[in-house]
């Protein structure tokens, strides 16, 4: 890779108090020619913060939609305005440590079509205090993943914190993406990422991943009361059913783990729905939704469980790593490890 090849795409909506932060990141980078901000028709001053940062290299260029399009819709309106050959993506709440980019195209040794590290998740309560950093040493021979491995990391463990691989930021050739006709499904506002990674790998992307090189998520508070809607939990479960119907060339184990993920997140669904009743009609009708939800009576009363503990326990504000420790696999498609 040479100077210019990256572009940095940041969706950003109502995002005043963190866009600068990142944008001053992307910008800092090294292979970085292109900083696009796409404001998702923010009613704050998203746009106006975002421009402060500017530093003067022609680089940073912002989109401003009138209308909120999602997270999707605004990640592909600033990916189809950008040039470069690679895209990077960085959520407005996020940034990245000096050197990330450079430590990543250095870890990702054999060919690649999408390329990650590993991401540091800090706490909200932690950001702006300073926090220790694991150590960045990115594997010299990373994983090269395939479609069960990603699949069956994405299912949600109850009891345990949130670490699904979807929330990976990979690098992105966009002639792999171009040539497969791949975009973010703008439908979806919520697991976006896992759909468009699946898309991928089905069209046999090799995609690589490897430790921590910098990329810093801050984790909102996740109370059940700020979770997403039961409907956009049922517009993944939609997605895993629509490849089991369409991509006819997967194999048994393929399938095995898309149908144990549209489970999953099924459970999860009516788990929201349950919550979504009971907040907007009562707990008479909540109750209702549950009898008729006895295949998940026992996520949903563990799920409620945990989350009530959590609360009295006040949690435990830590840093930690999405993923940690990479599994030893078996040997990839071209010598690489692979998470089999």
């Amino acid at each position: 890779m040479s100077f210019g090849d990256v572009c940095v795409v940041i969706a950003a909506y109502n995002a005043q108090g963190t866009i600068g932060r990142a944008v001053a990141s992307a910008l800092a980078q090294k292979y970085v020619q292109e900083v696009v901000v796409c404001d998702d028709g923010s009613q704050d001053e998203t746009t106006k913060v975002a421009r402060m940062e500017d530093d003067g290299t022609g680089r940073l260029s912002i989109i401003t939609l009138t209308k909120n399009a999602g997270p999707s819709g605004a990640r592909n309106v600033a990916i189809a305005s950008s040039r470069s050959p690679i895209i990077c993506l960085l959520d407005s709440d996020d940034y990245f440590l000096p050197g990330r980019i450079a430590r990543l195209v250095e870890a990702g040794t054999g060919e690649w079509d999408l390329l990650a590290d590993d991401i540091i998740i800090v706490p909200e309560e932690l950001a702006e205090e300073g926090f220790p950093l694991p150590a960045l040493e990115p594997l010299k021979h990373n994983v090269l993943l395939d479609l069960r491995s990603f699949v069956t990391a994405n299912i949600a463990h109850p009891g345990r914190p949130r670490g699904e691989w979807g929330f990976l930021k990979p690098l992105m050739k966009r002639a792999f993406l171009d040539e497969h006709g791949l975009c973010y499904d703008e439908g979806m506002r919520l697991g976006e990422d896992y759909a468009l990674y699946v898309r991928a790998l089905i069209a046999g992307a090799r995609f690589r991943l490897t430790g921590a090189c910098g990329y810093v998520a801050i984790e909102r508070d996740n109370s059940i009361s700020s979770e997403h809607s039961a409907a956009d939990l049922k517009k993944i479960a939609d997605f895993d059913a629509r490849c089991l119907s369409s991509e006819s060339k997967l194999t048994a184990a393929e399938r095995s783990a898309i149908a144990a993920h549209a489970h999953a997140t099924q459970q999860r669904f009516a788990y929201r729905t349950v919550l979504d009743i009971k907040k907007d009609r009562g707990w008479l009708p909540a109750v209702g939704a549950l009898l008729h939800a006895s295949d998940s009576w026992f996520h949903i009363f563990g799920e409620t469980l945990r989350a009530k503990m959590g609360r009295a326990n006040g949690g435990g504000a830590v840093v930690r790593l999405l993923v940690g420790a990479l599994p030893n696999g078996k040997t990839g498609r071209d010598g690489g490890r692979s998470a089999l």
